[in-house]
């Protein structure tokens, strides 16, 4: 679909795109944040199916089913509750955490120790956090705080778990699964608990609909194709783009600018991603 593109402008684009759904969350959308993980997860995933339709081996439905709630059904709820209630780069910069948690929750489920880079990372993304979140004036919503570290640690642990499982289809199929499985479990909470909109307007249903086609759909197609052409350590630095996109239209849409403080705490937070990161590539190129 997408051979034409180069992979890393692809990864680009995709995280971009990522960091542009926080503005719509907290301007323009309906303040029932599991409906609206419902809908993109459901809205994004079925399109995918579409196009990429292979099933699971029936030994993997297990599986493939924690996975759908990790890295989809828990993620997108706390997310988008964190993207209600916290200023958007502040809640894109909390999202970035994961890979760097993921450090943490590798070391006793796939015993991979964290070099000295790796666990420098993980103490400055730390204390960047802290400094974000305590640092400035305008005070941050404490359970938008703890919603969105939640996102962060179950995509981690989703992801450990992808790494020491595999996979039985290709990923992009993988993911529209967990898509799907994740979107059903969060549409029939948000029924339960009556986290449904009284009405819609136009404007809200095009937002929905740039959320879960272009925000999940388009952009899990254009990451995974830079993943798939130039392998993921090539793309993952890409992530800081979220935080950064969103911070950009904060600004500029909502009129918030964090304070220097905030800003140097939020840096802190990138700089150590970039750590990470950088750790991952030396590691891999280490590697026989």
């Amino acid at each position: 679909m997408f051979s034409t593109i180069n992979p890393k402008l692809s990864a680009a684009l995709a995280a971009a795109i990522w960091g542009t759904t926080y503005i719509f969350v907290s301007t323009v959308l309906p303040h029932n944040p599991i409906f609206t993980g419902a809908v993109r997860a459901l809205g994004g995933g079925l399109p995918l199916l579409l196009f990429y339709n292979e099933l699971p081996p029936r030994e993997w439905w297990g599986k493939v089913a924690l996975l759908g709630t990790l890295n989809c059904g828990i993620v997108f709820a706390f997310l988008f509750i964190a993207a209600e209630r916290l200023p958007g780069g502040v809640a894109g910069t909390l999202q970035s955490l994961g890979p760097i948690i993921t450090v943490l929750i590798a070391w006793p489920l796939l015993g991979e120790r964290p070099t000295l880079l790796r666990l420098t990372s993980v103490v400055l993304g730390a204390i960047g956090v802290m400094i974000l979140l305590t640092g400035g004036r305008i005070v941050l919503d404490f359970i938008g705080a703890v919603a969105g570290l939640i996102a962060a640690v179950s995509l981690a642990l989703g992801g450990v778990l992808l790494n020491r499982w595999g996979r039985p289809i290709p990923l992009l199929e993988f993911t529209a699964w967990q898509l799907v499985i994740g979107g059903i479990e969060l549409a029939a909470l948000a029924a339960f608990i009556g986290d449904v909109p009284a009405s819609l307007d136009i404007t809200s249903i095009a937002a929905y609909a740039y959320v879960a086609l272009i925000g999940t759909s388009l952009a899990y197609a254009l990451w995974f194709h830079g993943v798939d052409r130039a392998g993921a350590p090539a793309v993952a630095p890409f992530f800081l783009l979220i935080p950064m996109v969103a911070f950009a239209l904060d600004a500029v849409i909502r009129g918030f600018v964090p304070t220097l403080v905030q800003s140097l705490g939020a840096a802190i937070v990138l700089g150590s991603l970039s750590i990470n990161q950088w750790a991952g590539e030396r590691t891999t190129r280490a590697a026989p």
